[in-house]
């Protein structure tokens, strides 16, 4: 059994086995992770799968660092209320992941949306994610046209994904 200083320098959110170069199943498994991670809503623990000096493209948003992700996922889930993500592989090489997604919100006011985007992401040695850029569309949508009823948290293991929903 290693002692401490022998052990990888990996953050603890970050399982050893899914770090680059990813294999489709490493992938699938790292695609997953960070849907769960966000589908918590903790701004804190998200971060931690990030290097601290990521940088990101979100819309018009440019954090650099966990600080700066901190504060944005923070007002992002101040505004998106009741948020559900679905995220899905859509490409992977070496140290990189393209993921499509979408996820349902709705505002203060009671509107519902669908957002829809593409993700590119770059991951360290380590595991942690060091770049990530996002494309990102929102569709008003009704209601009665959610598809995400799940309760707040973690996505069911049984709940279809974005293929199997059409989207």
């Amino acid at each position: 059994m290693p002692t401490p200083s022998q052990e990888p320098s990996v953050t603890p959110s970050v399982a050893p086995s899914l770090v680059p170069p990813f294999t489709e199943e490493t992938a699938i498994a790292k695609v997953r992770a960070a849907e769960d991670a966000w589908n918590s809503r903790e701004p804190e623990r998200v971060s931690l799968a990030y290097t601290p000096d990521s940088r990101w493209r979100n819309r018009a948003d440019f954090p650099v660092g966990r600080a700066q992700i901190v504060e944005f996922l923070t007002r992002k889930w101040q505004k998106e209320q009741e948020y559900r993500l679905i995220k899905e592989l859509w490409a992977f090489r070496d140290n990189r992941i393209a993921v499509r997604f979408a996820y349902e919100w709705r505002d203060a006011a009671g509107q519902w949306f669908r957002s829809y985007g593409n993700e590119n992401w770059e991951f360290s040695g380590a595991g942690l994610m060091q770049r990530r850029f996002a494309s990102i569309n929102d569709l008003p949508i009704t209601e009665a046209e959610r598809k995400f009823h799940w309760p707040l948290g973690r996505r069911p293991d049984n709940h279809p994904g974005l293929s199997d929903l059409g989207l």
